[in-house]
């Protein structure tokens, strides 16, 4: 059988993911039965309750004050370009009215197809979507659940001797995603969650999954949770298009082993908790987000931002006036976010991080600095230099004092913003003051 060359795979998923790649920034919405109990999404599995301990949530789930307009336009305003839901997470929930179960948002008090409302939301606003679906299902009779990592009846003594199909579970998940991208228009994103030893690859019929995602959706955009490796030279056809780490930024660009960069999308909670827990209010603040976003892009990656909303429907005040704020900053900075990505020829610097489009270099600071900026390696190469949030124009000027001392090497320049060069200014934005650094085409 003729093996498709690694380079052609490769430049493949890079024409599929270049939206993705100039979008940087995203919304994460995780929400269902688990907002009422309001601990967390992973309730059910930690605090082991049974479907019918479970289903006193799904008798009352009713958000009547789920307005997706207003999730939309909040996600616009944060200069967010794209927003994945969960569409069924892993107690088995479905928001969307699968003609496969009973276990759905439009037979509960709600009596609404959540995804439909979602998408048509989001679409209007101009924004990609995307859908989570979890490989898991807590509440399908096929799933397995005693001696499980995580089922919540996974050391339950009456589930020792319960026999399940596990294939007829693996046709149940494989119809419901063809109906999710058969019955909503144009889906983005599939974001798939999560394997683990034993439910892997295969197990889930990952290569005939992707083939049927594929056929419906050839533009769609899959993550690499199906258990494939994406790093490998030759990647089996469900390794993914983008890596996904979770909770936390790589230290360096994302690479196969060919060290070719692939793209990546970090995802985060804004506070700590996926789904909504009413007493967790440890939330990152506006500055950690932009941070956060600056850092994943200096690196080639993308942010995705996790919201929990109240079982009623509402994105908590905080999670908006913190969204707002990053949004606020995008406005004035945004050119130095949309549509770049590593700084290949410059290395991290000691105030901030770099990112780069083209011919322009971003410079974000991010730290005070005592005296003028130095720019390491860029002397002769600056052609202009401007704060990108409202176009004042930024000193570009040798070390000031050589006569009597020089840190600085042959190479190096420093920047500031006014004479004398040497005097210590406070950043105009201390989260992060963007200078736009053109520099000279040879």
């Amino acid at each position: 059988m003729h093996k498709q060359r690694s380079d052609d795979v490769y430049e493949q998923r890079l024409e599929r993911i270049k939206w993705f790649r100039d979008a940087r920034f995203g919304m994460f919405i995780h929400w269902g039965l688990y907002a009422i109990p309001a601990r967390g999404e992973w309730v059910r599995s930690m605090e082991r309750m049974s479907i019918e301990d479970y289903q006193t949530y799904f008798d009352e789930f009713d958000p009547l004050r789920y307005q997706p307009r207003v999730w939309a336009q909040l996600a616009k305003e944060a200069g967010m370009k794209y927003a994945v839901l969960t569409a069924k997470h892993h107690d088995g929930f479905c928001l969307f009215d699968s003609q496969y179960t009973e276990y759905k948002a439009t037979n509960t008090p709600a009596k609404r197809d959540l995804v439909r409302e979602f998408v048509e939301a989001f679409r209007e606003e101009g924004l990609k979507v995307g859908l989570y679906y979890s490989l898991l299902d807590w509440h399908h009779p096929d799933y397995p659940a005693y001696g499980d990592r995580q089922h919540p009846m996974r050391d339950h003594p009456d589930y020792r001797e319960v026999q399940h199909e596990f294939p007829r579970y693996v046709d149940y998940m494989h119809a419901q995603v063809e109906e999710l991208l058969s019955g909503y228009g144009r889906i983005d994103i599939m974001w798939f969650d999560f394997s683990y030893p034993g439910f892997s690859g295969e197990a889930w019929r990952a290569t005939e999954l992707v083939n049927k995602v594929r056929a419906l959706q050839p533009h769609i955009l899959i993550d690499n949770r199906l258990g494939g490796d994406m790093h490998a030279e030759h990647p089996v056809a469900y390794a993914g298009d983008f890596a996904g780490p979770e909770q936390g930024v790589p230290r360096h660009p994302v690479t196969d082993e060919l060290a070719r960069r692939l793209p990546w999308e970090s995802c985060i909670t804004l506070n700590n908790s996926w789904g909504y827990h009413a007493q967790d209010w440890r939330y990152k603040t506006a500055q950690d987000v932009i941070r956060t976003l600056v850092n994943c892009v200096s690196k080639n990656g993308n942010l995705l931002v996790n919201v929990s909303p109240t079982a009623k429907g509402e994105i908590p005040q905080k999670a908006q006036s913190i969204l707002r704020e990053v949004g606020e900053w995008l406005l004035r900075n945004g050119e130095s976010i949309y549509g770049c990505g590593e700084a290949v020829d410059q290395p991290k610097p000691e105030w901030g991080r770099y990112t780069q489009r083209e011919h322009i270099l971003y410079a974000h600071l991010m730290e005070q600095v005592i005296g003028h900026v130095s720019l390491e390696g860029l002397r002769g190469k600056i052609k202009k230099a401007r704060v990108l949030a409202d176009g004042s124009e930024v000193v570009i000027t040798p070390f000031w004092n050589v006569a009597v001392d020089s840190f600085d090497g042959p190479d190096d320049i420093f920047m500031n913003f006014g004479y004398p060069a040497q005097e210590t200014y406070p950043l105009p934005d201390p989260r992060d003051t963007v200078i736009a650094l053109e520099l000279k085409q040879v």
